[in-house]
């Protein structure tokens, strides 16, 4: 028998009749973080830190956008647009670039420019975010009985036999029985480290001398190389071919970071990370 050792479950609780959850606490936080990080370093870097108040917007508009219907896509049914569920990490960075994009250039000044800002930000948003996940029991891993195995018995969705074997086709013995809660990889907090690795490493290096563009390409390949090695651990039915959907665009994802990263000559010499 598959036993876990810890139990989650979700964290929310309720202001008369609106309820909280953690999932929209840690997005809120997520959002606020990353817009004060882009815009200091985008003031250190002697660009316009005002910027942001409009991108942040267009971000979190994007974000929204993309996410629903990245997920509505992967579900292959229209009404997937309109569920509480279902906010796609690559989605939503894929809505909340284009519409940035868009604002950037109607505000006439430099995406890349700007990017290299954001992308400092959205690294520290991004393991915030993903504390929200943890909250509501979402995104976790495969099945596993390790130590620091978690059960999530009320989680989105819970991780009973039946759903893991048929969502997500984890192949566990017939002999089980359907309703059983089991332990898988808590892949949430791995990613909440990850983040925090990744903001480390983007800030470290946000005095750049390279082109504008070069810290926001290596935001990409670092969150590319992220999300295609935690895919292994994840719970995931959207499989093609023989990589999951999230993978393939990580791939792409950081295939351009890769780009930016080669493309990107110094203006000046190189100067030492600060």
């Amino acid at each position: 028998m598959i036993e876990s050792p810890i139990t989650h479950y979700p964290f929310k609780f309720y202001l008369g009749a609106i309820e909280l959850t953690g999932f929209g606490l840690a997005m809120m936080a997520a959002f606020g973080v990353a817009h004060f990080v882009a815009q200091r370093v985008l003031e250190e870097r002697g660009d316009d830190p005002d910027i942001m108040n409009d991108v942040t917007f267009a971000a979190l508009l994007g974000t929204i956008i993309g996410g629903k219907i990245y997920f509505a896509i992967n579900e292959a049914r229209f009404s997937a647009l309109f569920s509480r569920a279902g906010f796609v990490y690559w989605g939503g960075f894929m809505g909340s670039v284009l519409l940035s994009w868009l604002v950037i250039r109607w505000r006439k000044q430099n995406f890349l420019r700007v990017a290299d800002g954001a992308a400092v930000g959205i690294a520290a948003g991004y393991a915030i975010g993903r504390t929200g996940c943890w909250a509501v029991g979402d995104d976790y891993g495969r099945v596993w009985d390790g130590a620091l195995a978690v059960a999530f018995p009320q989680g989105a969705p819970p991780s009973t036999v039946y759903n893991m074997n048929h969502e997500f086709h984890a192949n566990l013995p017939a002999t089980l029985p359907p309703d059983m809660v089991v332990g898988v990889y808590p892949t949430q907090l791995l990613e909440v480290l990850l983040g925090f690795v990744m903001f480390v490493i983007l800030w470290r290096y946000r005095h750049h001398a390279r082109g504008a563009g070069w810290l926001f390409g290596l935001y990409c390949v670092l969150a590319g190389v992220e999300r295609f090695l935690v895919e292994f651990f994840r719970a995931k039915g959207d499989i093609v071919g023989p990589l999951t959907s999230a993978q393939w665009v990580a791939a792409a994802i950081t295939a351009v970071g890769v780009f930016l990263l080669t493309s990107r000559r110094p203006a000046t010499p190189l100067a030492v990370a600060r």
